[in-house]
């Protein structure tokens, strides 16, 4: 792998474009190391008071819109399908299109937020909140709010996660009109597309354990 001088210089602190490369991968995955011990605790802490509460999640659960939940998983595997075939298309030197693919996978990501957005109002119309928050009748458990605790936490980072992508594939973009990327440097383009990648694998866990499973004895 060479670099393309005219459009990107290899930075003083690496021998050649191939140990910059190498490095900012092993950045990333070490970056995507972090981000996953982040979420497994949640996921942990999900199990541990799923288990304690196994009737207050169930109940909890039902009143999660699956539906809306579903929708959002076809759009992000829709996107991460995007995001690698943009990957492939800055490989290949083909702007127009990379432009195409990144633009599909940031409607994708705002698709999804717009998704999310109706979720929550809804649920702040009901006051099915968090601990002090909760104001929502007609449950048996009292301890129904700690699922929904769990619920905004985790779909609040998740979302906060997709917001920062979608910033990044804006600045891809914007690199690509400006010819920033070529068949000898698309580095950006492969970190930030493993990045989504990591977004995508997340909900895919959220989805079926806060709408779908919720109410399996573990």
């Amino acid at each position: 792998m060479s670099t393309n001088l005219a459009l990107h210089k290899v930075g003083h602190h690496f021998r050649s474009a191939e140990e910059e490369f190498e490095s900012a991968k092993l950045g990333t995955w070490l970056f995507l190391a972090t981000e996953i011990l982040l979420f497994g605790g949640l996921f942990c802490a999900y199990l541990v008071f799923r288990s304690m509460y196994p009737q207050a999640f169930a109940e909890a659960s039902a009143h999660l819109n699956w539906k809306m939940g579903a929708l959002n998983t076809l759009v992000l595997i829709t996107s991460s399908f995007t995001m690698a075939w943009a990957v492939r298309l800055s490989q290949l030197g083909d702007k127009k299109k990379l432009i195409l693919t990144l633009a599909i996978t940031l409607i994708c990501a705002g698709i999804f937020m717009v998704v999310k957005y109706f979720e929550y109002t809804h649920k702040i119309h009901e006051g099915t909140l968090w601990a002090g928050a909760f104001t929502a009748q007609g449950f048996s458990d009292p301890r129904v709010p700690t699922f929904f605790g769990l619920y905004f936490l985790m779909t609040g980072l998740h979302g906060l996660h997709v917001v920062i992508g979608m910033g990044l594939i804006l600045w891809l973009i914007i690199k690509t009109g400006k010819n920033h990327f070529s068949p000898e440097y698309f580095t950006p383009v492969e970190m930030v597309g493993l990045y989504w990648h990591l977004v995508d694998l997340i909900w895919i866990f959220l989805f079926p354990l806060l709408y779908l499973i919720s109410g399996v004895k573990l």
